[in-house]
Parts: C-alpha cells; structure tokens; sequence
C-alpha cells in the first residue's frame, strides 16, 4: 500500500498515522512483528530518522512495543487497537459531517443521503447476486 507522504502537515506524523491505520485495518495483527526502521524508512522513502522518530512516538502510545534484539511488535491489547479504531472512525464522520454542513447540508438531510445511498447499495448488492 502506498504511503502518499506529503509536504503539508509533518511527515512522521503522517507515518504514524499511516502505521495506526495498517494496524487498524488488520494489516499489522496484534503481535506482529514491524520490519526494521531501515525497511521502513526504504519502503516511505523517508530518512530512517524521521522513521525512527514516528516509531518511538507509537511505543511511547504503547500501539507498538520494543523488544531489543527481537524488534518492534505491535501490541497485543486488542482493547487498545479497538478503542484507537473507534476514535479515528468518530474524528472522520464529524469532520465529514462538518464538510456537508459546509455544503449546506442540515444534519437530517445528510442522514437522509446516507440512508439513501446505503439502501441503493445494498439494491445493488442484490442484483449482483443474480
């Protein structure tokens, strides 16, 4: 998956964010083991600096834990994982219901859409099976 850094907000928080939502998503299981910085760093194409820097941050959450001479793992606290998917999925459907609002949406009228879209969906769905 690619990393789509770019130059508009701080590149290691944009690595942790990129890695919170690898893990979040399933990509990274609960005690999987992260390549290595230099691995990394190579596949973001960022200074294995920053890398390191992004990483530290996720152990410091405690998302990601080291273990010397092993590596970096990613937590087994599936609560943790859990709660940090919840959050990230209420931080984008207010700030989606802020930009429909700014469309002039009111909030029922962008339940309405919703609704609308996930009944046409799921039709689709449907007929696809056929």
């Amino acid at each position: 998956m690619p990393w789509n850094l770019n130059s508009d907000r701080p590149i290691f928080i944009q690595i942790i964010e990129k890695i919170q939502m690898d893990i979040i998503s399933g990509l990274y299981r609960p005690g999987d083991k992260l390549p290595s910085v230099r691995e990394l760093a190579q596949e973001a194409s960022v200074n294995p600096n920053t890398m390191q820097k992004a990483l530290s941050e996720l152990e410091r959450t405690g998302l990601v834990y080291s273990q010397r001479t092993s590596g970096r793992f990613i937590t087994e606290d599936i609560t943790m994982i859990e709660k940090l998917k919840s959050e990230l999925a209420k931080e984008m459907v207010t700030q989606f219901l802020e930009n429909m609002q700014k469309l002039g949406f009111q909030r029922e009228d962008t339940i309405s859409l919703l609704t609308e879209i996930t009944e046409q969906e799921g039709d689709d769905d449907d007929t696809a099976g056929m």
